[in-house]
């Protein structure tokens, strides 16, 4: 067959461009090129491994003619199980987070997929969580499959048989350095296990966020359910351990805020002229936390995964940016009204406190409101007025557990956010924010108040 025809769309995947970076890098003294994996026509990574993970089962006797695909997917992974499924003459039903974009969801619909949309912020046991619903499908759907991308060893092993001799092959064996967002594990544990047998002293660094487990279990080998709160960056991180990331072949993970991934997302675009997504910011700024290990001289790789499109409603909205305080907008941020401690550390109740007890907390600390957490994690809040109004209407509540009556959590902002932002954030319905200063593993309170002072 003459080059570049193929019998199917799907002979298309792989073989992507390797392309040097410049101006976001120019603070490196290393060469950095990126593996851009938006050239696969599902625009993602992903199609390597839904195609790898589809043909393996249908080997296995798992996938039957005419079958239905299950799975659960931040939107990439999806829209590669959905191009091989119509190729291939399969129904495909996906569960994903309401996180995700708009576009990710529009998407998979647009290629077939029946997609339902499950809350973020509910633990993977949680039957309403995305893994479960998706695994309870596959129960109820006859003749179904689910890929279970996080612990099939397909996921990996198709980047060990494609990403990994591409990089190696393009970049000469001279690479010495991969950078790669972690989620499922697969795209760089494949990719690093060929690249460490070809040249065991290639290092490999996994990016990770704020909210995610995987850093502190690499470098303590404790799984640790306080680390987990609720995050923005999609695609990398989990708040569990996917079989598919083998942490021996990881050298160390950098972690990168919601707020630097979101910024950097749109300068690769600015700067370079690469239509990207998410994840590829979180990997820059990444790259950029960890400069000091590269050396002048040396071959740094960072994958791109998936493209811009899937993220126009978000980090290419201007609004959107400034809602999520990510807008450089000048003046003050927060970490001036913690710098001269305008706001205290973080207090809060357990849900399984008394009401009683919340009040006397609230009365003894002057607060107008209060976090609830459970196990150390915030799961919801609670305010004067509606603690007032609860205990008024019924006496008998004060000895009933907080969760009884806890309110929405409030949501996490940076500790850069400017405070021009951070004003339109605090309104009745959401009486207070919390700031996170992440490197230094800190959360403060905010509340109107305070911000009016420092206005």
């Amino acid at each position: 067959m003459p080059k570049n025809v193929h019998d199917s769309i799907l002979g298309t995947i792989g073989q992507t461009p390797l392309v040097r970076l410049n101006r976001v890098v120019s603070d490196i003294e290393a060469t950095v090129w990126a593996k851009v994996e938006t050239f696969n026509p599902g625009n993602s990574i992903k199609d390597r491994m839904a195609l790898k993970m589809v043909e393996d089962a249908e080997k296995a006797g798992l996938l039957l003619p005419g079958g239905t695909i299950i799975e659960g997917t931040s939107g990439n992974t999806g829209m590669g199980l959905a191009l091989a499924a119509i190729v291939k003459g399969y129904k495909c039903i996906f569960t994903t987070t309401d996180k995700q974009s708009k576009e990710k969801v529009d998407a998979l619909r647009a290629f077939g997929a029946e997609v339902i949309v499950c809350p973020t912020d509910v633990d993977p046991e949680d039957p309403r969580s995305y893994y479960s619903v998706s695994s309870r499908l596959e129960k109820e759907t006859p003749r179904s499959w689910k890929a279970n991308q996080y612990d099939n060893p397909s996921n990996a092993q198709a980047h060990y048989e494609t990403t990994g001799p591409e990089l190696w092959e393009q970049t000469e064996g001279k690479i010495d350095h991969l950078v790669v967002g972690v989620g499922t594990g697969g795209t760089l544990c494949g990719t690093a296990r060929f690249l460490k047998e070809k040249k065991p002293s290639v290092k490999v660094w996994g990016i990770d966020t704020y909210g995610s487990v995987f850093k502190k279990y690499k470098e303590t080998g404790v799984f640790d359910k306080h680390e987990i709160y609720p995050y923005v960056t999609e695609g990398i991180g989990e708040d569990f351990l996917p079989r598919n990331v083998d942490f021996s072949l990881i050298d160390a993970f950098e972690k990168v805020t919601d707020r630097d991934a979101a910024i950097w997302t749109a300068e690769i675009v600015r700067q370079e002229g690469i239509w990207v997504g998410n994840s590829a910011g979180s990997a820059i700024a990444g790259l950029k936390q960890l400069k000091h290990q590269f050396k002048k001289g040396e071959t740094v790789v960072v994958v791109f995964h998936d493209h811009g499109t899937r993220y126009v409603g978000k980090m290419f909205n201007p609004d959107w940016m400034a809602q999520m305080g990510y807008a450089d907008v000048g003046g003050p941020t927060a970490r001036e009204l913690v710098k001269n401690k305008t706001v205290t550390e973080l207090v809060g109740v357990e849900e399984n406190d008394t009401v009683e007890h919340a009040a006397e907390q609230m009365r003894k600390n002057d607060f107008s409101q209060i976090p609830v957490l459970r196990s150390g994690r915030i799961v919801g809040s609670l305010s004067e007025a509606h603690l007032y109004g609860s205990m008024v209407s019924d006496a008998d509540i004060r000895h009933q557990p907080v969760r009884k009556i806890m309110q929405k959590a409030f949501r996490y902002v940076d500790i850069e956010t400017p405070i021009k932002l951070l004003a339109g954030m605090i309104h009745p319905e959401s009486p207070a924010v919390l700031v996170r200063d992440f490197p230094a593993d800190k959360t403060y309170i905010l509340t109107g108040y305070d911000v009016l002072a420092a206005i």
